[in-house]
């Protein structure tokens, strides 16, 4: 079953980051908590931990780019 992954809140009414740096590609299997990316808001970088086991199947964002987090 596909599970698609949005940036998740951040916190402080943060509404996007941009991906610093992917830690896996398509194909690579992650288990649950795994980091898949950093990513850096107006106040930090942060480490996004994988809240599926599986395999990745696209990213949808390239590094150096903001990735907006699911609307409220």
């Amino acid at each position: 079953m596909k599970q698609e992954f949005r940036l998740p809140d951040l916190g402080e009414g943060l509404t996007e980051a941009e991906v610093v740096t992917w830690h896996v590609k398509p194909g690579d299997a992650v288990a649950l908590n795994q980091t898949l990316a950093e990513v850096e808001t107006a106040k930090a970088v942060v480490e996004l931990p994988s809240p599926y086991e599986g395999s990745v199947a696209q990213l949808h964002v390239g590094e150096g780019r903001p990735s907006p987090s699911v609307p409220r």
